[in-house]
């Protein structure tokens, strides 16, 4: 359901072609810092990070495929190898990277390879983007921690960023721009909901 209709919002949106951002070292202390997470449709995990305090912005893209400059509908065919992700820039005095790789896990179902839900295909995949070392050592640590959580095996890769397309402009802030289409009332609303009442309950929610 949602390929169909965001096929068809792609046939009657004139498309910005996507742009590619290559992998940036770790900003300097005191300067905002980047994570990248794919945790299947980017319409889900954009709109929950969006509620995290400390998160300043947060981009959907494609990450980690084969084609230069990929469109929705190229990635949908599962030809591409790319994945939907985010592009989180966060305020390290406020939030660390420790703890947005931390509500990561609850966020999506980090056992099921390939896919979230009803969304089939490896752009669904699970994955942590790392930019550093540093990001690899604390998304290591933390997927070994949250493995207590699940009863299945955790199937993440945690994988260097290779490059970063940001996706189609109808992509961004996707729900909140349309939360009454179908598949955002179904899937995306209920994950929301879901991780808004964790924030609220640990102080984390951006009020």
């Amino acid at each position: 359901m949602k390929t169909f209709l965001s096929l068809l919002a792609a046939m009657s949106t004139a498309l910005t072609p996507a742009i590619a951002a290559d992998p940036a070292p770790a900003t300097p202390a005191g300067k905002t810092e980047l994570a990248v997470l794919g945790g299947g449709c980017f319409w889900c995990t954009e709109a929950q990070y969006e509620m995290l305090k400390g998160v300043k912005t947060v981009v959907s893209g494609y990450c980690n495929g084969i084609t230069e400059n990929p469109t929705y509908k190229e990635v949908c065919a599962g030809d591409t190898q790319h994945n939907e992700v985010i592009q989180i820039e966060f305020d390290p005095t406020v939030i660390s990277y420790k703890e947005i790789v931390d509500y990561f896990w609850i966020a999506h179902d980090p056992t099921t390879l390939n896919r979230q839900g009803n969304d089939v295909g490896d752009q669904y995949r699970s994955g942590i983007y790392y930019l550093n070392e540093e990001q690899k050592k604390i998304a290591q640590e933390s997927m070994k921690a949250a493995q207590k959580d699940w009863d299945q095996p955790i199937v993440t890769e945690i994988v260097p960023l290779k490059k970063f397309y940001v996706a189609e402009d109808y992509h961004q802030d996707y729900f909140a721009n349309n939360p009454s289409q179908g598949y955002c009332r179904a899937v995306v609303s209920p994950k929301v909901s879901k991780f808004r009442a964790k924030l609220a309950k640990e102080g984390k929610f951006k009020e």
